[in-house]
């Protein structure tokens, strides 16, 4: 398992946010992202949009997966 927390540097809208989950989309491993106590999949949409990133916040993404170090690497310049 692959874990990275980063300071999110800017709010994602809808098109950001299915940015984000077509890059996590690319990966075979599991992929969650979670912020204070709210732990989401980073390929849904929903709980992406759900999850409400704001600049400023921490994030923790984790993978988990034969390819969870490219994923979390990927998924944290995204939102960095």
């Amino acid at each position: 398992m692959t874990q990275k927390s980063i300071t999110i540097k800017t709010s994602l809208d809808a098109r950001q946010a299915a940015f984000f989950v077509q890059t996590a989309g690319k990966y075979e491993s599991d992929i969650y992202v979670s912020i204070a106590e709210k732990k989401i999949n980073a390929k849904s949409i929903m709980g992406t949009i759900a999850l409400n990133m704001q600049s400023g916040q921490t994030a923790v993404i984790t993978a988990e997966g034969k390819d969870e170090n490219a994923a979390v690497e990927e998924l944290a310049a995204v939102l960095s």
